[in-house]
């Protein structure tokens, strides 16, 4: 799902009459993107620069220095290091998307490093898949002042 989510991103959604953006992705174990010999196996997107093989921390840096994305991507964030390089990547001025387990927003709120993103109003919303429904959105969170539940339709 994420690594679809990048490739509509990085090249376009026709239906919503979106072009394309830079995607800078951070795959540190290899699980999105697939690199082989520095290509991507798996399609993420014209416009997708892949680091993998280095922490996500070390990768978020690197991207934003050399590459100038619109979006940051990584997976399973969940450290102090990760938390920084959020921190640094959303001011300056680059979206990102991240996955964190935790099946409530209280399981995140008791992980430390989730709650300071949460507290600090880093993200937007928050987005739980079902876990019986492969894909299958189960609820959405829109994060302002107070955390509200986005009723689906």
């Amino acid at each position: 799902m994420l690594r679809d989510l990048v490739r509509k991103i990085s090249t376009g959604m026709d239906q919503i009459n979106f072009k394309g953006i830079n995607v800078g992705l951070i795959d540190e174990r290899g699980e999105i993107a697939a690199n082989y010999r520095g290509i991507p196996q798996n399609e993420v997107g014209t416009r997708t620069d892949v680091l993998d093989n280095i922490p996500k921390s070390v990768g978020m840096h690197m991207m934003i220095r050399s590459m100038a994305p619109d979006v940051i991507v990584a997976d399973e964030i969940g450290n102090d290091d990760d938390v920084k390089a959020i921190n640094y990547a959303v001011c300056s001025g680059i979206k990102g998307i991240f996955t964190v387990h935790g099946k409530t927003i209280e399981d995140l709120k008791l992980n430390p490093c989730i709650s300071k993103l949460i507290s600090l109003h880093i993200f937007e919303r928050l987005i739980f898949l079902d876990e019986k429904t492969k894909g299958e959105i189960k609820k959405v969170y829109l994060l302002g002042g107070m955390q509200e539940e986005y009723i689906l339709a």
